[in-house]
């Protein structure tokens, strides 16, 4: 537990800077969700879900500081198997929305096991190399983590959902370089893997997946169908200018030119609305909060404790690099979120979460 002295050593301006995001992250969700009638405006519930999710969010984030981070790590086995449950349980009896079956009603609260995926994979690969004294460098090791990343990645992209899928693989890839891989290797996995993914287009994507890759090539196409989002996004972020439009002004979001803008496309909404200094000071804080964290990771009193860090902030740095090309048009349209500040009651409750572990890996640098 949280002793009185480690308390000195919390990264509070890790911490502000993950509490700052969350909280630009719930006014571009009100933004991007705001109700205007005749009579007036108003709040839509969403903004109510993100607020709660943030405050859950934050008591995750203080459970996973206050308790020792090897503590998750030995039961990481446990934790693991609990989400392989939840995943398949989600294929068998989860609630379908959009087409996709990602979600388990729990009263109000929708669960979406994937997203904790993240943290339950880090949490086993840093326990797995950790431990291993050989470290990523034996090939039977290396398959043995690739599989440990594998098994919840098809089961989420059965959902489907091959966004947050392709989200575990920087896990994986953070915490196998951490522990050892080299990057020749590396390098043969890559090449290794272009007739798999050629493949992959060919037989396994369904349509709707490889019409996305042939709308971000050429969204003109189709303008009005597959080609919408993609222009609209575009417009949107070069509409704000230096300064933006200002908050609730924005034309794109309000007016619903731009489809689910508060889920993948809520940096769109940002910069349409605070212009070209609101997307500095947003990326500066993601910049700050990624860089912290790898710090983190180099400061981290053990092997456990900087394969953790990697692996979480991995997926972290991915989801936004990703995310923010894609809403300017550079990326084809996935289903992955901008942790933090997207909408969405799992995502945000997962993130603050790792971040916990985070913080907490930092704390104890000191500790014997």
């Amino acid at each position: 537990m949280l002793e009185r002295r480690l308390y000195f050593h919390i990264d509070w301006l890790l911490l502000g800077a993950i509490v700052i995001l969350g909280a630009i992250g719930i006014a571009m969700v009100n933004s991007a969700t705001y109700m205007t009638t005749p009579a007036g405006g108003h709040t839509s519930g969403m903004v109510w879900t993100q607020l709660y999710a943030f405050g859950i969010g934050l008591v995750a984030l203080l459970v996973f500081l206050v308790i020792d981070y090897r503590v998750f790590a030995e039961h990481s086995l446990l934790i693991y198997g609990a989400l392989i449950v939840l995943l398949v349980f989600v294929l068998v009896k989860g609630q379908t929305q959009m087409g996709a079956q990602r979600w388990i009603p729990i009263g109000p609260f929708h669960l979406q096991p994937s997203e904790f995926g993240r943290i339950s994979v880090a949490l086993m690969l840093a326990m797995f190399f950790g431990e291993n004294r050989r470290g990523a460098k034996n090939t039977s090791d290396l398959l043995m983590g690739g599989v440990l990343m594998l098994i919840p990645l098809l089961l989420i992209a059965k959902q489907p959902d091959l966004g947050t899928a392709v989200t575990l693989l920087p896990v994986f890839v953070g915490i196998a370089f951490l522990a050892g891989l080299r990057m020749r290797l590396l390098g043969i996995i890559a090449i290794a893997c272009l007739p798999l993914g050629l493949f992959g287009y060919k037989f396994a994507l369904k349509d709707y997946q490889k019409q996305r890759i042939q709308t971000f090539l050429n969204p003109e196409q189709d303008p009005r169908g597959a080609g919408y989002q993609t222009i609209q996004a575009r417009i949107t972020v070069g509409s704000g200018g230096l300064t933006g439009l200002g908050y609730l002004k924005g034309t794109q979001a309000q007016y619903k030119f731009l489809p689910v803008a508060q889920n993948d496309f809520v940096f769109s909404v940002l910069a349409e609305e605070q212009g070209f200094i609101g997307v500095l000071t947003a990326l500066g804080l993601y910049l700050f909060v990624i860089l912290r964290s790898f710090e983190a990771a180099r400061l981290a009193k053990d092997r456990l404790g900087a394969y953790l860090v990697g692996g979480i902030i991995s997926g972290f740095a991915f989801q936004v690099i990703y995310n923010v090309t894609m809403s300017a048009g550079l990326a084809p349209v996935k289903g992955i979120t901008l942790p933090l500040m997207s909408y969405g009651g799992s995502s945000l409750i997962a993130s603050l979460a790792s971040f916990g572990l985070v913080l907490n890996v930092r704390m104890r640098r000191f500790t014997n």
